[in-house]
């Protein structure tokens, strides 16, 4: 199967720990998908709801295809729904309310020709988690220079 990434919440890992990545499909219009096609897609500071037995994503802006007619939704920032089976909801429902986690879209792909999320089952990170974290990625890049300069 091929994927192909649309767009990636590329801040999500560094505000999150990630525990679990879920694979969800997304109820789009015909003009978002052809936005999407174009690339005009963006996660930062998008969430996930649970309400009603339903799965949500808001605050993610698809650009307006301004070629799709009158009958194109006007709205680039609607609630958009996420196609889930009821035991996966539930199960993200319990965690959620029971740990003070939060589920978190960590991406948009291509699979095939349907569109895809990928949400993570996250918990936040503090100020001193953040800083160990660049702490490390800066370690791990110098090792990086420093075998490249070896060899």
């Amino acid at each position: 199967m091929e994927e192909k990434n649309i767009t990636l919440n590329r801040q999500a890992s560094h505000e999150y720990f990630i525990l679990e990545k879920i694979e969800a499909g997304i109820v789009l219009d015909g003009g978002e998908i052809k936005s999407l096609r174009l690339g005009n897609c963006n996660l930062k500071d998008s969430f996930c709801t649970l309400e009603n037995g339903e799965a949500f994503i808001r605050n993610m802006h698809i650009a307006v295809y301004e070629k799709a007619g009158a009958y194109n939704v006007k709205d680039s920032k609607r609630p958009r729904k996420l196609l889930l089976h009821k035991d996966e909801i539930v199960r993200l429902r319990s965690k959620v309310n029971e740990k003070g986690l939060t589920v978190v879209p960590l991406r948009l792909y291509f699979k095939n020709a349907l569109v895809k999320a990928e949400l993570g089952l996250c918990r936040g990170k503090h100020t001193y988690d953040k800083k160990r974290s660049l702490m490390e990625k800066d370690v791990a890049r110098e090792q990086q220079r420093a075998l490249k300069d070896y060899r």
